[in-house]
């Protein structure tokens, strides 16, 4: 079963690293930079789990999983934050996010983190 993910940072370093870790195992739906193209995004693509940076231009990770959430419950995301953002962490859980991952991203706890996720 192919797995397809939509990343969403504004750091293109970020963006860039997550495709690494990911590529190997998983379909690249698309990428977005921000929470207004991850909701866009989303709902066009469907892919079945998304990786949300938290702290972004325009919509944060969390007012865009809300959203997303709101569209659809079954969605899996799974939140990257930096070190340090345990309580936008506690926001992003109650807005429904479903795992998280701590930068700088390593793909042993990457790869952890979406199979915690996809098999739950």
């Amino acid at each position: 079963m192919v797995n397809d993910v939509l990343i969403v940072d504004d750091s293109e370093f970020m963006r860039n690293l997550l495709r690494e870790i990911l590529e190997e195992n998983f379909e690249i739906a698309d990428e977005a930079e921000n929470g207004v193209e991850a909701i866009e995004l989303y709902k066009e693509k469907q892919p079945d789990f998304v990786m949300m940076d938290i702290v972004m231009p325009i919509r944060d990770g969390i007012d865009a999983t809300a959203e997303i959430k709101q569209f659809d419950s079954s969605a899996n995301i799974i939140m990257c934050t930096s070190i340090g953002q345990e309580e936008k962490m506690k926001k992003a859980i109650k807005a429904g996010a479903d795992g998280y991952i701590t930068k700088p991203f390593q793909k042993p706890s990457v790869m952890e983190a979406i199979n915690d996720v996809i098999s739950a």
